[in-house]
């Protein structure tokens, strides 16, 4: 059995995609938000939406590593241990939309989730990496993509990549039901649902494909140029493709996937380059820490920003207002103003959950759900 080396490059890389989940999810006020640190409205791609492909991407890139161990084959203790992760990352989304709901009524209850996304994600994707050859997993990438987009064509109404007409919001009203989707916009339209994470498989296997491609490659500096090369030419063919299936979130469509992959292994290789290669390491100790515990630490931002905003206290005006909003607007708002305000909330919120992961960093307790 051989012993998966450990890059540092991808602990920071994971390390900053926590880091910007948690601090772009929780502003100090809606209204109040930099325009980069908010999602597309729609179609297009805001700083703030590479983040959560770039997780998805990295874990596809640390499963490449990881899965050495079990010589990349599937075996019955294998096949158990990735049902059992799939099934307790998913089960974690479900309890926190309904600690978010504070209920247990199971016929609304929310289905889908950002952890849901990556539980389905991270399954689906190891089975296809563990049963198939390698050129088999290449065509498989494929066949999702462009399957994504023929469904999303064809199936769709008179305008196919409309919130209204999509194909994904009529599926998942199909499958889950209205009762257990999210709304948008007046819409019924989970923004994380279940057909939509089938393209996010893809872009969790472009990043197996680029752990896969570095840790072949005979030395660092050569695994860099292949990085920024195969990354610029994901960035100019999600471009391209762009132009006739729009890169959009919220659909997760096969342009973004393409296009999102593509910058993060722009992103990888120039890590790769500064921390492994030319060795400038102290840096990166503050992004390793969130790196190391991502799951346990999203999940505990999730759980404490869903009770500062549920629980309430009094208003100077007599009403109750959500504990979130009384800290922006007596704390940072006074202090920083409106937009800057909203800003230090965030970046609070952030330090709040970094120093955890660093007290579990120096006791050396990391948690891999």
């Amino acid at each position: 059995m051989e012993k998966p080396k450990r890059l540092l490059a991808l602990d920071v890389f994971r390390g900053l995609t926590i880091a910007l989940m948690v601090i772009v999810n929780n502003p100090g006020s809606w209204d109040y938000v930099y325009p980069p640190l908010l999602h597309s409205h729609w179609n297009g791609c805001t700083p703030t939406d590479l983040v959560f492909p770039f997780f998805m991407f990295i874990m596809g890139s640390a499963m490449w590593y990881s899965f050495k161990k079990f010589n990349h084959s599937l075996s019955k203790p294998v096949v158990i241990k990735i049902l059992r992760r799939t099934v307790v990352i998913f089960l974690i989304g479900l309890a926190l939309n309904m600690y978010a709901s504070f209920s247990i009524d199971l016929s609304h209850l929310r289905i889908m989730g950002v952890m849901s996304r990556i539980a389905l994600g991270y399954g689906i994707a190891a089975f296809i990496v563990l049963g198939l050859r390698i050129n088999y997993v290449k065509i498989a990438t494929g066949v999702i993509l462009l399957g994504y987009w023929a469904m999303l064509v064809f199936l769709g109404g008179d305008a196919p990549f409309s919130l209204e007409g999509n194909f994904v919001r009529a599926f998942d009203l199909f499958v889950l039901g209205a009762n257990h989707l999210q709304g948008f916009e007046g819409v019924i339209f989970d923004q994380t649902g279940l057909l939509a994470s089938l393209p996010s498989v893809g872009t969790v296997l472009l990043g197996y494909f680029a752990g896969r491609m570095i840790d072949k490659t005979k030395d660092h500096p050569a695994a860099v140029k292949k990085l920024l090369v195969y990354g610029a030419a994901g960035v100019i063919l999600g471009k391209v493709w762009g132009l006739t299936f729009p890169i959009n979130k919220l659909l997760w469509t096969s342009s973004y996937v393409v296009y999102t992959a593509g910058l993060a292994m722009v992103l990888l290789g120039v890590f790769l380059w500064v921390i492994d290669i030319k060795g400038y390491k102290k840096w990166t100790h503050p992004l390793k820490v969130f790196g190391m515990n991502p799951l346990f630490l999203y999940v505990f931002a999730e759980v404490l920003s869903i009770t500062l905003q549920s629980r309430t206290v009094s208003s100077p005006s007599g009403g109750m207002i959500p504990l979130m909003e009384w800290l922006y607007s007596n704390i940072f708002q006074p202090f920083a103003g409106n937009l800057n305000g909203s800003l230090l909330y965030a970046l609070s919120f952030g330090v709040i959950c970094w120093l955890l992961g660093w007290a579990m960093y120096r006791k050396r307790i990391f948690i891999k759900i």
